[in-house]
């Protein structure tokens, strides 16, 4: 097993959520629930990148920002419509999900 780190974010509604991030290349893996209607806790994975959404309150806080580097910066700016902007060291725009986390994507200088 290789080490890493899969940020939590706190989500309102989990089929919203793997919805929105679906359209950032993320696919639903598998979700959790300790029993029916209960909050669910779902991974989405995006090749090697993993989030975790959680509708369990207090496993994370609102508006958090999560930097996620792609390759296609601009096929992913496209589907938000939204421009990428260069900055010192790359290329990057953010946007927020439903629940306001925020995401900055980007792609680092040649």
């Amino acid at each position: 097993m290789d080490e890493e780190v899969i940020p939590i974010l706190r989500v309102d509604d989990a089929a919203v959520a793997v919805a929105w991030y679906d359209r950032l290349g993320f696919a639903r893996q598998w979700e959790h629930r300790f029993e029916p209607g209960f909050p669910a806790f779902v991974e989405v994975a995006r090749g090697r990148v993993r989030l975790f959404l959680s509708e369990h309150l207090g496993d994370a806080r609102p508006d958090t920002l999560v930097y996620l580097r792609v390759r296609d910066i601009e096929a992913v700016a496209a589907e938000f419509g939204v421009r990428v902007e260069d900055v010192p060291w790359g290329r990057e725009f953010e946007l927020r999900d439903p629940d306001g986390n925020r995401l900055r994507i980007g792609t680092p200088k040649d």
